[in-house]
């Protein structure tokens, strides 16, 4: 028995087994000299477990007496998790190691934290739910500091341990009452108290509780406050990651929550959820306005983005998740491309994020301009490029579940959001050519993903490479 579940979890067992005997080797040999073979190491490594997972997994597979899921919900989110963090870590090698800061801790603790994301997506159990989300956590709250000698980059690490410790405790008390009154832990349990459709009072005082903790993981209003600041302080290739693989753990697990937990209650997760969405997305949508910063900016956009997936959630549906599962997708794709293009962003060797610095941009290095413009308007959710087929999917889950306000103002929210990305765009081709113009950027890695997300964006419109029938797949093994 033992054997068998051990098989299920292999995958998690590897990368944390790597992680630690890369760090016993790293500190007891070259320590930061080896800190670039790690990191490629290491993105090498999520990419074959990626793989791993995409290929070989099959049906849906239980592990320690329901604690741990492996279905095609769980693959789905793990493969994305995984590819995204490895190009981060690609991506913020060279970026690191020319302002000295790459340390070998870094790719370890990228590692660590993947294990927390597997964790999460797979949990069957509020326990698991929650080991996942600290080992996730614990992992962040340090690397949101790595930068020791920036006065920014610790207040960035402190402010998000300190909001991320109110949060645990949040959702420790929503699964302790949720525990109270279902008498168990395990998901499969939980779901058989809401008899009728309809959750006892002390279980949905449980679930608003556990979805506050989980809000604030996906940096959904109104428990936002914590990421333009951490956005803002952390290293430009740190706040890149907390872009795109947490926030797909996070989001992968509030469906898993919802759906497993509590899916015979949707009438009244659906109101709440629905509720923060459009809050999202109008905040993000309006405050995103007024920022000068290029990675506060991005802060915002992040937190309407995942006003639109929570739309896919809030419908309650198999289309929904699906809808959720191809939004995040293609977010995280178009945030490699942002974030490659903002990594480039230098003038004499040092890191830029001024949006003003832009100006003209496309006269001296037109190809990644208009890289950046294909990006900006897939986030915008211009058709038809990529992007625009994300938000028609939740928009479709939203209307057809009965939430026809809710596509409304998540149209008049994208219309609102487009102006800032249209902004820089202006500036980019439009703005006054300044003396002090950036450097063109000559790391040959980061023109690759921002070529490749650009491609993509256009490219994908044909069939979305397939990721439509896997989100499917995946959507139908959580909502029955």
């Amino acid at each position: 028995m033992i054997s068998a579940d051990l098989n299920i979890i292999l995958p998690e067992i590897l990368l944390a087994g790597y992680a630690m005997l890369a760090l016993i080797g790293a500190v007891y040999t070259g320590k930061d000299k080896l800190a670039p073979a790690l990191v490629w190491g290491t993105a090498a490594i999520f990419v074959a477990i990626a793989i791993g997972i995409g290929m070989t997994g099959a049906g849906t597979n239980v592990a320690f007496g329901g604690m741990f899921v492996d279905d095609a919900f769980a693959r789905f989110a793990k493969v994305t998790i995984l590819l995204s963090a490895a190009a981060v870590l690609v991506m913020s090698e060279g970026y690191m190691e020319r302002r000295g800061i790459l340390r070998f801790e870094y790719p370890l603790l990228v590692a660590l934290a993947a294990v927390g994301m597997m964790m999460m997506v797979s949990a069957g159990d509020l326990m698991a739910l929650y080991m996942g989300l600290e080992l996730q956590s614990l992992a962040l709250y340090v690397v949101a500091a790595l930068r020791r000698d920036s006065v920014k980059s610790t207040e960035a690490g402190l402010k998000y341990f300190v909001l991320g410790a109110l949060s645990s405790g949040i959702l420790l008390y929503g699964a302790s009452l949720t525990y109270g009154y279902a008498g168990t832990t395990l998901f499969s349990g939980i779901v058989e108290t809401a008899t009728g459709g309809h959750l006892s009072v002390g279980l949905l005082f449980g679930l608003v509780l556990l979805a506050s903790g989980l809000a604030f993981k996906v940096s959904a209003v109104p428990f936002h406050m914590w990421t333009p600041d951490v956005y803002e302080g952390s290293p430009t290739p740190v706040t890149a990651f907390f872009a795109t693989a947490p926030k797909v753990a996070a989001m992968a697990l509030f469906a898993r929550l919802m759906h497993d937990a509590f899916g015979n209650a949707t009438a009244e997760w659906g109101q709440v959820i629905a509720l923060m969405s459009v809050l999202s997305m109008f905040l993000g949508a309006i405050a995103a306005i007024g920022q000068t910063d290029i990675k506060r900016l991005m802060a915002y956009s992040s937190i309407a983005h995942m006003g639109y997936a929570l739309m896919g959630l809030a419908a309650g549906t198999a289309l929904g998740v699906q809808a959720l599962l191809i939004y995040m997708a293609i977010y995280v794709t178009m945030n490699v491309g942002i974030f490659a293009f903002i990594l480039s962003m230098e003038r004499d060797g040092q890191p830029v994020t001024d949006i003003s610095s832009l100006g003209m941009y496309s006269k001296r290095e037109p190809g990644k301009a208009l890289a950046m413009l294909i990006l900006l308007f897939s986030l915008a959710g211009v058709p038809p490029l990529v992007g625009f087929f994300g938000k028609f999917y939740v928009l479709r889950a939203a209307y057809e579940a009965g939430f026809a306000w809710l596509a409304v103002a998540g149209v008049i929210a994208s219309v609102i959001g487009a102006f800032y990305y249209l902004r820089i765009v202006f500036y980019m081709y439009f703005g006054e050519d300044r003396e002090d113009a950036l450097d063109g950027g000559k790391s040959p890695v980061l023109w690759g993903f921002l070529m490749a997300s650009a491609v993509i964006m256009v490219v994908g419109v044909i069939n979305l490479f397939g990721i439509e029938t896997a989100a499917q797949a995946a959507a139908l093994t959580l909502v029955q």
